[in-house]
């Protein structure tokens, strides 16, 4: 293998959505992460359908969409 072509492999700290914490090894950047969604919070394993709102996507959704619908 070619010496000093791999990413910095180091501890980091991830936070649940829940608040739980655990520590792991990454090449991510920082030293610790925050999840939107996880494996307590996603409807994939949980069946329950939950709306996640980052960066305003619904509201810029209904914005857009406001005035759409059957006319009276």
């Amino acid at each position: 293998m070619k010496a000093d072509i791999h990413p910095e492999y180091h501890e980091i700290t991830v936070t649940m959505t829940d608040g739980s914490e655990f520590k792991t090894r990454s090449t991510y950047a920082g030293d610790s992460i925050r999840l939107d969604i996880d494996p307590k919070s996603h409807p994939a394993w949980t069946g329950v359908q939950r709306l996640v709102d980052t960066g305003g996507q619904v509201a810029k959704f209904n914005k857009k969409f406001a005035g759409f619908g059957l006319k009276k």
